[in-house]
């Protein structure tokens, strides 16, 4: 059951010029589903990409590494789900690059020019040939506007698909931005198992990508988190086609290259916020906000302590207002001069606890009133600096151990 989430008309999902999708049945695991997708590039596109920082990643993810890094023309991505060719040693190496050279041959580039990305479950050998055989099928039916059907191709055990737009005015000229992610679990990412794909219209330099990226991830999907486990197979990309015909941006300064910008962070934060509401089992969306600590890296290490524990989020689950456990774990997440006299919690409007205590003022009927709604803020200030952070969470239920207990069945 989503939390508050809305499925995007396929009306509203603008097409991003110079990007193609194409989706296919390719029985990857199951059959009669969506499981195969393809995206293609018209030549001048520029790609920048962030993934997992699991040792154990997945083999698409180190050829994405690899051809992203020779600094080659990027021009398809293919993508699977049903299984995530992690865990699957040098085989799964050879597999996922025998998908880049047979869409290479269709589409008369080199293998080095293709991304692959797979998810679903670890440890299994990919089904090369069925991905093979599908490629053909999936480039047929490539269209501008397949941002829906690819949506629902890539999820797993996501119960909605998760893509959304926006366009923004640059130059005089309508510049387009959409995106698509998938995730409801394992997800934790560190840069879940989580994709994220987003293509511009805009025109950006190639050196800004990488980066671009980075900040991109930062401020959205390194803000998640529904069960702490950072996956073999995380990945989120950023395209540029340049198609909208308007100035190149080369750097970060101008009013035009901010507006871009933002609208960029405003997709990704929707879309990463769209995997917390979809959390496996989750009923309940959890803003946790940090403020007053010396810096954004404590505000997150605090806030991540409280949005992994399993006792705080079973009590969101409950609507038990059982809060010291929120202060226990901002006692043990890890700040060794952290002084619990300066500490104050709010739980939206109410103020639970002050210098470290329970607040005379404090009833738990109202705490249980909060904790009944299905989106909830938790605030903790820290009493020792001017910085502050947020990440989301969902809480943990009954139904999350059940969908993790069947996974494979």
């Amino acid at each position: 059951m989503a939390v508050h989430l809305h499925v995007t008309r396929p009306e509203d999902l603008h097409a991003v010029a110079g990007v193609s999708i194409g989706v296919t049945e390719a029985g990857v695991r199951k059959a009669n589903r969506k499981d195969l997708t393809v995206i293609t590039l018209e030549p001048g596109a520029v790609v920048g990409a962030v993934f997992t920082q699991n040792r154990f990643c997945a083999a698409p993810v180190q050829l994405c590494k690899q051809h992203l890094a020779a600094g080659n023309d990027i021009r398809a991505l293919v993508i699977n789900t049903g299984v995530a060719n992690a865990g699957t040693g040098e085989a799964g190496l050879q597999h996922a690059f025998a998908v880049c050279q047979a869409a290479a041959g269709l589409l008369n580039v080199k293998p080095e020019h293709i991304l692959p990305f797979s998810t679903g479950v670890i440890m299994e050998p990919l089904p090369v040939q069925r991905i093979v055989d599908g490629l053909p099928k999936a480039l047929a039916a490539s269209t501008s506007d397949n941002w829906t059907l690819a949506s629902q191709a890539i999820m797993t055990t996501d119960t909605l698909p998760k893509a959304t737009s926006r366009q923004i005015s640059i130059d005089g000229k309508t510049v387009t931005i959409t995106g698509m992610s998938k995730g409801a679990g394992m997800i934790r990412p560190n840069m879940a198992t989580m994709l994220g794909f987003m293509a511009t219209d805009a025109a950006i330099a190639p050196g800004l990508m990488k980066a671009l990226a980075h900040e991109l991830a930062e401020a959205s999907f390194n803000r998640i988190t529904i069960d702490g486990d950072t996956s073999t197979n995380d990945s989120f990309v950023v395209i540029a086609s340049g198609k909208a015909g308007t100035t190149e941006i080369s750097h970060w300064d101008s009013d035009s290259a901010r507006l871009l910008k933002q609208a960029l962070l405003d997709v990704a934060r929707w879309l990463a916020q769209a995997i917390v509401r979809d959390g496996e089992g989750a009923t309940k969306f959890i803003t946790v906000s940090i403020e007053g600590g010396r810096d954004t890296a404590e505000c997150r290490q605090v806030a991540y302590a409280i949005a992994h524990s399993p006792l705080v989020k079973t009590a969101f689950f409950a609507s038990d207002p059982n809060l010291g456990r929120i202060l226990a774990a901002v006692g043990y997440a890890g700040i060794a001069d952290l002084e619990q006299s300066l500490i104050e919690l709010y739980l939206d409007d109410v103020h639970v606890a002050t210098r470290g205590g329970r607040h005379p003022d404090y009833r738990e009927e109202d705490g249980q009133r909060v904790m009944k709604q299905d989106e909830i803020t938790v605030r903790v200030l820290l009493g020792r600096g001017q910085a502050q952070d947020q990440v989301w969470t969902c809480d943990l239920s009954h139904e999350y151990v059940t969908i993790n207990a069947d996974y494979r069945s």
